[in-house]
């Protein structure tokens, strides 16, 4: 593996999801009952042999830094190295950064303190597994100047998409951005590799130029006059970037096929809690579900995923549904397609439902 720094944006693209972000940032976003959506991106870049870690927070990081703390979990708490939160904005600007562009100005101190030969960009909103020193090997076998990693799916036309034309050896000879066409594309994912130097070449010249934005003002100008290449991602990717898409990746977790991709051969890493284990009472019925420590269930659960400390009161019914640390449904409630962020109390009698494509919501701390 060769010497490589990491960068991850914690905070971009949060507000396609305003539910989950009005308190925190996208990165803190709880995930499958006990992980951060940011934990991916950092287990991969720690599983790659990636010592050394800049998050670049924005607003709302009160939960991200709960969550990191010194990076013990994840083996970053290094006296040389580890895991350093880096500030949002530059030396130069006191205002929080708008874009990717931005953003990384505002990391140009923390990439030229680096000595490592190599910087691996990524985005905390995805969820996937990748060993990013391949896509290094890729980087050097094609002498490019930038890989991006990219996943064919089905485009979405309401969200930002950059998408690429390719060759027989992997250079991309087109982007579209926000392309006007259906059918399944090489999507970017947002996950981008280049020589460190190079990347500080490219900041410097961003800011002479004043541009704004990383897609438009230098990687699309760029096909033609950078050594562009592709690296396709295999098997499974979910960008959370609706409440709905958050709710379909969550729920891809009871395919076991999935679940054995992401947690199989690499360890994902995350906060460790200590909690007593969940408590079922004779009352309690539980069905294909996902229910972490602390929980105490006394009702119905069916297809559910449980963060900890839950509580499920007597007589209700609660399927198809994700609540989050610490949520109370009382006795006699009925329960569907829900998302309940954490703190959340449900009383008595209550009826409650959605559907797949638009679960209701419920705020975090919120009485009903």
């Amino acid at each position: 593996m060769a010497s490589t720094v990491g960068v991850i944006y914690s905070s971009l693209n949060e507000e396609s999801v305003p539910e989950l972000t009005k308190a925190r940032s996208i990165g803190s976003v709880p995930f499958g009952g006990r992980y951060r959506i940011v934990d991916f991106a950092l287990s991969n870049m720690v599983n790659s042999g990636i010592t050394t870690v800049g998050m670049i927070t924005k607003s709302n990081y009160q939960s991200l830094m709960d969550h990191l703390g010194t990076g013990k979990y994840w083996d970053l708490a290094r006296k040389d190295g580890g895991l350093i939160l880096l500030p949002p904005y530059s030396d130069e600007s006191e205002t929080l950064y708008k874009n990717r562009l931005e953003a990384l100005k505002g990391a140009t101190a923390f990439l030229k303190k680096s000595k490592e030969d190599f910087v691996v960009l990524a985005d905390s909103d995805a969820v996937y597994k990748l060993d990013y020193s391949k896509v290094i090997e890729y980087h050097v076998q094609k002498n490019a100047d930038i890989t991006l990693v990219y996943h064919e799916h089905e485009i979405k036309k309401t969200h930002y998409y950059m998408t690429f034309d390719t060759n027989s050896d992997g250079k991309i000879t087109g982007i579209e951005i926000n392309p006007a066409t259906d059918g399944i594309k090489k999507n970017y994912i947002n996950v981008m590799v280049a020589r460190r130097s190079y990347i500080l070449r490219l900041i410097q010249n961003a800011i002479q130029h004043g541009y704004k934005s990383f897609g438009r003002d230098i990687l699309s100008p760029g096909v033609s006059t950078l050594n562009l290449y592709a690296y396709k991602l295999e098997g499974y990717y979910a960008n959370i970037d609706s409440l709905a898409s958050y709710f379909k990746a969550n729920y891809d977790l009871f395919d076991k096929n999935i679940r054995s991709e992401l947690f199989g051969d690499r360890d994902v890493y995350t906060k460790v809690n200590d909690s007593a284990p969940a408590k079922f009472t004779s009352t309690a019925k539980v069905k294909n579900s996902l229910i972490s420590d602390g929980c105490l269930i006394e009702g119905t659960v069916e297809n559910c995923i449980l963060f900890r400390g839950v509580k499920i009161g007597k007589g209700s019914v609660v399927k198809n549904c994700i609540l989050m640390t610490d949520d109370i449904v009382g006795e006699n409630c009925n329960l569907a397609y829900v998302v309940s962020d954490k703190g959340a109390v449900i009383r008595d009698n209550r009826v409650l439902a959605g559907c797949e494509l638009q679960p209701y919501f419920i705020n975090k701390g919120i009485l009903i």
